[in-house]
């Protein structure tokens, strides 16, 4: 079974002015997310930061995460490391905090090979020994998990869907053919979702949600009420959102975007910055045209 079906939030990390993790307003974030239809919280992923995060930061807004959703909708922890046992020391402190699931990125910088791969997921997974879903994002990692190793990992009873982000819609296609209803396929891309519904995926970890949770949750399930054309309509109206939020790097933009909707995100911790000026005025244009600044 898959771990959740429709839009997954990567939720941003709130932060005080002083750099720390702001509970208060992460509390808030996360209520209105659930209210908003969203239908899985994706916590201290990389739109929350988890790289400039201490391991006990990153477990105790995992364990805050779980503990205040309370069973509503799955948590699922970001735990991925490019050092191995780091990693499975990790998954292990994720999954006793209570997290649903782990969302786990491949290797970063040293890399490996694809049967390092095989090596490093299967480690993790045991490690944690709850359901895990694989972190295809090459763009950032310099390393793409190719189908075939797809196909290995989804032998692997804990290994439970990946999230793809690679933006080869063909080699999604080639996953889905691999293997089937062996792996659950999330898109890890906003300007993608129906096109890998449409092969079988079961749903998105998406940005544009922290700004607008019930567009995204009501494209997917647009699809899967069998409503192509909305779902395709809710698509299109998704893209010039997607667009500014990708302006820079993820979560520069989001997180500005948060702060102009009045959530005191706080700043992005370095080596991460404000967007640029024009930056803002798009990302505002973009929320003004999605009738979420009305002023």
């Amino acid at each position: 079974m898959a771990i959740f079906k429709g839009a997954g939030v990567a939720i941003v990390t709130p932060m005080t002015a002083d750099g720390e993790v702001n509970y208060e307003v992460l509390g808030e974030m996360l209520e209105a997310q659930i209210a908003g239809g969203t239908d899985a919280i994706i916590i201290c992923g990389t739109t929350g930061e988890c790289s400039t995060m201490t391991d006990e930061e990153q477990l105790a807004a995992i364990k805050y995460t779980v503990d205040l959703v309370n069973h509503r909708v799955p948590v699922i922890a970001g735990a991925g490391s490019n050092d191995t046992d780091h990693g499975c020391a990790l998954a292990a402190k994720s999954a006793a905090c209570g997290a649903d699931a782990l969302l786990l990125v491949t290797p970063y910088y040293n890399k490996t090979s694809q049967a390092g791969l095989v090596a490093h997921f299967t480690a993790m997974a045991e490690a944690g020994g709850i359901p895990v879903i694989l972190y295809n994002v090459p763009s950032r990692t310099g390393l793409n998990i190719a189908p075939e190793t797809a196909r290995e990992l989804s032998k692997h009873p804990l290994i439970n869907g990946i999230k793809e982000a690679s933006g080869n819609i063909g080699q999604v296609a080639k996953i889905a053919a691999l293997c089937g209803d062996e792996l659950n396929i999330y898109s890890g891309n906003d300007d993608q979702v129906v096109p890998l519904l449409s092969l079988g995926g079961k749903g998105v970890i998406s940005v544009v949600s922290n700004v607008k949770p019930e567009l995204v949750h009501n494209c997917c399930k647009a699809w899967f009420d069998g409503d192509t054309a909305k779902a395709r309509e809710l698509q299109l109206e998704i893209l010039p959102l997607c667009d500014a939020l990708f302006c820079e790097v993820n979560p520069i933009p989001v997180k500005y975007a948060m702060n102009v909707l009045g959530w005191k995100a706080g700043e992005c911790r370095l080596p991460l910055v404000e967007p640029s000026e024009a930056h803002k005025e798009y990302i505002e244009k973009a929320l003004r045209a999605e009738g979420l600044i009305t002023e």
